[in-house]
């Protein structure tokens, strides 16, 4: 495995997924159901979200290749993209209604767009197309989805006492410093398309 890329893919999404963020938009949408329905809804979010990151990041850049769509050209669309998804994620508040009673929210909007959404996609497509040995990349990329998964779901399982202990202003906080750090992140894409696809 390729310690390198596993963390360059743990801290990317770990920033966009934001699992402590994620996590408190569960609790809201699971307000006042029992303790079951909230387990099983975390254990489908992450399930359904690792299955489309995992298949969409190894498979993703063939589909674009088969459409004459060159990675770089991917590079610097996905860098624009992470870098609108980081504006919102610095200027807007997130908004989700309480789900109704047994309503199934793990496909929406756990897992599309909170989890495994357009610019979740479109990173994982950038990280397993890594200039690195195929076999190491997807190893590294998939055990980093993986672990971020796990700790969005433990955040999601905890997410009634995480409320009280970080509260609305520290996720505000948390959300704000993540959305600088993907921005920054963005840009890092966008430069590496410009400097490749003039080669």
């Amino acid at each position: 495995m390729d310690t390198t890329l596993y963390l360059h893919a743990i801290t990317g999404l770990l920033v966009i997924i934001d699992p402590i963020g994620s996590a408190l938009i569960f609790n809201s949408l699971t307000a006042g159901s029992d303790q079951k329905y909230r387990n099983l809804m975390a254990i489908k979010s992450v399930i359904i979200s690792g299955f489309l990151l995992i298949l969409f990041g190894n498979y993703g850049e063939a589909l674009f290749s088969h459409l004459g769509i060159n990675i770089n050209s991917l590079r610097i669309s996905g860098g624009l993209l992470l870098f609108y998804t980081a504006f919102h994620m610095i200027t807007q508040e997130l908004k989700f209604t309480k789900a109704e009673k047994d309503t199934d929210i793990s496909v929406f909007p756990m897992s599309i767009p909170l989890l495994a959404g357009p610019g979740t996609l479109t990173l994982a497509i950038l990280l397993f197309s890594q200039n690195t040995e195929k076999g190491s990349a997807v190893l590294s990329v998939s055990a980093a989805i993986i672990s971020v998964l796990l700790i969005t779901f433990t955040a999601m399982i905890a997410s009634k006492y995480l409320k009280n202990i970080i509260g609305k202003t520290g996720d505000e906080i948390i959300r704000r410093f993540l959305g600088v750090v993907l921005a920054a992140l963005a840009i890092q894409f966008i430069y590496e398309g410009i400097r490749n696809i003039s080669m």
